[in-house]
């Protein structure tokens, strides 16, 4: 099936603290998965939050590569997301590998397949 994109998102658990709580450390791991996966960087921004906890991002050519960490669960969310001949996964396994994650939770989504015939139906809010 001929899509633009893939997109890969993961709940990693079982982290530990201090990794996921190191903007430096994290914004490393994230620019070497993109390289791993054969993208190129535009961009990077990192953020450490007070008490803990970091947010960032590697803008890529062919997309995006965003975790947002959860020092004090052990936890965090990352999506990768390419476009063209790159392997989504390539980036994901190294970061939650890098991580130290004990259990992984991953799904991946075909990004811009054409429009879907989606039957309409009405949501009402509570």
């Amino acid at each position: 099936m001929e899509t633009m994109g893939r997109h890969v998102i993961s709940e990693l658990w079982g982290c530990e603290f201090e990794k996921l709580n190191d903007v430096e450390q994290i914004e490393k791991i994230f620019v070497e998965a993109a390289l791993k996966s054969g993208a190129e960087i535009r961009e990077v921004a990192f953020h450490k939050f007070a008490p803990q906890g970091v947010s960032g991002v590697v803008i890529i050519s062919e997309s995006h590569l965003t975790i947002h960490s959860f020092p004090e669960h052990g936890y965090a969310s990352i999506d990768v997301y390419t476009c063209g001949d790159l392997n989504p996964n390539i980036a994901a396994d190294y970061i939650a590998e890098a991580l130290g994650a004990q259990t992984r939770e991953t799904i991946e989504l075909p990004r811009g397949m054409g429009p879907v015939q989606v039957k309409s139906q009405n949501i009402k809010a509570l």
